[in-house]
């Protein structure tokens, strides 16, 4: 797979705040890539930065391979998490004058916009003043305007803000369907579980550094810690005395009749191992590995990030 967007050693210093130290990250053609980091991480930086917003004290960013220039601004579509729209103006009227300056024809946007006011249901609101509306609806507008103009590449800062959860579904389908017909989405959010459900590739930020990065599916199988839950029916007791050293009981809850007990292997014991031990004793009933959620990661490793830096500055 080819790379849409390649930032390579990213440094950006605000007076004594060093917002960006030494950020590298690749973005796959086509895919769905999360930035993601606790507030003040730096990832509104690196975001403005590839906007062109503001410049980087050093490193390079790539787009398509070439080096980023104002020409690549057109095929950028930007939803800011700090909403931007004329409050006074006019949706329809907002909406035309955006679509122009980044290069549409009247005409040309007219057509599209009519397509997206009518696929979002709200061809009302085209003479509605921008602060008439709530912010989800504003929302609604704002993603529309960043999306008209077919954007290669589509930067969302927390998109989700604002909408209720019919809403927020809207437009998580809409990323997927934009998804499928070719743009490349950077996707910066504090929302894990629409990481989960929308990402392909992640990078974490941690105050002002890259801690973390790679495709979603194999981030998550690295950090699995040989946990599983196994549903049976029979004597607890029995079920712990066959684990004999191979694994460890870390829990269990009972419903119905039904015993679900964690457990994680140790040393080189198998899961199948485990289960020609217990079978005998036991009914099973289920068996499922506890793959820890990105939400897991995201809090272990900005801890692990956060004890190491703090040990680093009192020695």
């Amino acid at each position: 797979m080819s790379e849409l967007l390649t930032a390579s050693h990213i440094t950006k210093q605000f007076q004594n705040h060093k917002a960006l130290d030494d950020v590298s990250l690749s973005v796959p053609e086509n895919s769905i890539f999360g930035l993601l980091g606790p507030n003040g991480a730096g990832k509104t930086t690196l975001i403005r930065i590839i906007n062109q917003i503001t410049g980087p004290d050093s490193g390079e960013i790539l787009f398509h391979g070439e080096k980023l220039h104002e020409r690549h601004i057109e095929r950028i579509g930007y939803l800011p998490e700090e909403r931007g729209l004329y409050r006074k103006m006019e949706v329809g009227e907002q909406a035309l004058y955006l679509a122009q300056l980044k290069g549409l024809s009247r005409a040309e946007a007219m057509k599209r916009l009519k397509y997206w006011f009518e696929k979002f249901e709200i061809t009302g609101w085209w003479k509605k003043k921008i602060e008439e509306l709530s912010k989800g609806m504003q929302q609604k507008v704002q993603f529309i305007v960043t999306v008209l103009h077919e954007p290669s590449l589509i930067i969302l800062d927390e998109p989700f803000s604002g909408f209720d959860p019919i809403n927020a579904n809207l437009i998580k389908n809409e990323i997927l369907e934009l998804k499928k017909k070719g743009s490349t989405i950077i996707f910066s959010t504090h929302n894990m579980g629409s990481v989960e459900e929308l990402c392909d590739h992640i990078a974490l930020i941690n105050k002002s550094r890259k801690i973390l990065d790679g495709p979603v599916k194999e981030i998550r199988k690295t950090y699995k810690t040989n946990t599983y839950e196994i549903s049976f029916e029979g004597n607890m007791l029995a079920f712990t005395h066959n684990l004999w050293t191979g694994a460890e009981l870390l829990g269990k809850k009972e419903e119905d009749g039904i015993t679900s007990a964690t457990i994680k292997l140790l040393g080189k014991t198998s899961i199948n191992d485990v289960i020609n031990s217990v079978l005998p004793h036991i009914q099973m009933h289920g068996l499922k590995e506890v793959v820890p959620s990105m939400n897991d990661i995201f809090i272990s490793c900005v801890s692990a990030e956060n004890v190491v830096l703090s040990n680093h500055l009192t020695e």
